[in-house]
């Protein structure tokens, strides 16, 4: 017999691409690194809002994937020269827009661990680490916050970590929705009824909307100046009762501590004692001033806390940790595993059916969840709580000297009180000129404002938001980039003033 052609056996696996490579792992890591340091060393002279303009991406990419492989080095030229032109720059020291999303080396390198493991960590058999380090790190947390014992797991409540507040909102409200119709019945869904403030985030609608309940059993229950826009126990009472004359049952209730528009904060003792009457499910929603109430001067904001049903803050805000991390706890877990928990077959184990552990699964809405505690305890153990306190007390004071500068000059008026590191200003209405027939001085007012601050904003040298609290159209001032210090403060005014002075000028 001949013998067969020497031909070489193709198994399919030759020239096969390794994305895990430890080497080339660690070459293209510190070009990753090295690029992010550089970063951070000139972000201050970038725009801090982006000066892009819609679709600006499409006319520099390729309209399809390349078909082979680019170097690493190439990607990152892209990056500086195509995506960093349409960054809002969050992390830039003159960045005093909506809340911080204050980021640290702890917090990006706990990131980086996070993703490097990328575990999968839905149960504790699946990662065993991921859940017992996240209730152990939010019992440390809760007790930086004198959070009573009952929401903490020694104390027989407990914490998980969410990807933002509003999936800690609607995880909160599902379970108190299923607790009450588990009462009534499942066919008196439309007589559920959720309360907020006109202050209230929004997230509170959408999780109502998702959580089944009649949109038009939301109650945005007014507030006034004269409260500073928090919610009175009063006010609260009086919708309840009459919703209850209506027939319609009073369910859940989200009071904050902080609110987006002015930090406004609602009184928590009288509005939980209302909610005790009608069996109401109480949310604390600290998203942006949690964190400062690990300052003792500042805890009295929680007071009240006690008599709540669940109480959430966001670490990825003001905490030096990134985002996402949301910090959720209840008193009873039982009332979220009830309403979240699922138990298919394929997630059947001995630890689970034994309930000797914590499956986090049934903590949230997803199955699959991130190994987020890793970089909150790279923060808390990186910092230490005194250092974590310093940053904190360090952001207020600088918003208490903006406030001084603005007062300093007669032109501009604080229109509420500060409460932390925010503050909400405007040109006064009597320095608006202008024929007053045909609008008003506050509409005048408001309307000058808005220009004021968009032109602000279009110069790309500070960065600032507005709401409109009452009426008014106000700039607000929010404090807390890591990177900004007392001069980034004192050129923002400086630079508030040249724009102001041109507009008034021209007008």
């Amino acid at each position: 017999m001949g013998s067969l052609p020497n031909q070489k056996l193709d198994t399919g696996f030759s020239g096969v691409i390794k994305p895990l490579d430890p080497e080339e792992f660690r070459r293209q890591g510190h070009l990753v690194i090295d690029f992010l340091a550089d970063y951070y060393k000139n972000v201050d002279k970038y725009p801090v809002r982006s000066q892009v303009e819609p679709g600006y991406l499409k006319k520099r990419l390729p309209e399809s994937a390349p078909y082979d492989a680019e170097p690493i080095e190439k990607i990152l030229g892209d990056v500086q020269n195509d995506i960093v032109p349409g960054i809002t720059h969050w992390q830039s020291p003159n960045y005093f827009a909506y809340f911080p999303s204050s980021g640290s080396i702890a917090g990006f390198l706990g990131e980086m661990l996070s993703t490097g493991f990328n575990v999968v960590g839905f149960n504790w058999m699946s990662s065993p680490a991921a859940t017992e380090l996240e209730s152990i790190v939010m019992d440390w947390l809760g007790k930086m916050l004198k959070l009573p014992s009952e929401f903490l797991f020694s104390g027989g409540g407990g914490g998980v970590l969410q990807g933002t507040t509003c999936e800690a909102i609607l995880c909160t409200m599902v379970a108190a929705r299923d607790r009450v119709l588990k009462k009534i019945g499942r066919e008196n869904i439309n007589k559920l009824v959720v309360y907020g403030s006109d202050q209230t985030h929004s997230a509170i609608q959408k999780a109502a909307q998702i959580a089944g309940v009649n949109p038009s059993n939301f109650r945005a229950v007014a507030t006034s100046k004269s409260t500073a826009f928090g919610l009175t126990a009063e006010a609260f009472r009086a919708q309840v009762e009459s919703d209850v004359e209506s027939g319609l049952v009073p369910l859940f209730l989200c009071a904050t501590i902080g609110t987006t528009s002015s930090t406004a904060v609602d009184p928590l003792g009288p509005l939980c004692a209302v909610a005790k009457e009608f069996n109401i499910w109480v949310h604390v929603d600290a998203a942006y001033a949690g964190s400062a109430c690990i300052c003792p001067e500042y805890r009295h904001f929680l007071d009240g806390v006690e008599n709540a049903d669940s109480f959430s803050f966001n670490a990825h805000k003001w905490f030096l940790t990134t985002l996402d991390c949301c910090c959720l706890w209840v008193k009873d877990p039982s009332a979220l595993v009830k309403a979240l928990s699922t138990y298919p077959e394929y997630l059947r184990n001995k630890a689970s059916d034994e309930k000797s552990v914590i499956d986090y699964k049934d903590w949230q809405i997803t199955l699959s969840r991130r190994f987020r505690s890793l970089k909150l305890w790279l923060v808390i153990r990186s910092y230490g709580v005194a250092n974590l306190r310093k940053f904190l007390r360090s952001h207020i004071k600088m918003a208490k000297n903006f406030e001084g500068l603005i007062g300093m000059d007669k032109r501009f008026e604080v229109v509420v009180p500060r409460n932390f590191a925010t503050v909400c200003f405007r040109i006064s209405p009597i320095e608006i000129s202008g024929n007053h027939q045909i609008v008003s001085k506050e509409e005048a007012a408001n309307n000058i404002n808005a220009k004021l601050l968009e032109t602000i904003n279009e110069s790309g040298k500070i960065y600032m938001t507005h709401a409109v609290i009452g009426g008014v159209y106000v700039m607000r001032f929010a404090v807390g980039a890591t990177l900004t210090e007392n001069r980034h403060v004192i050129l923002a005014w400086k630079i508030v003033q040249e724009h102001a002075n041109a507009l008034l000028n021209s007008s």
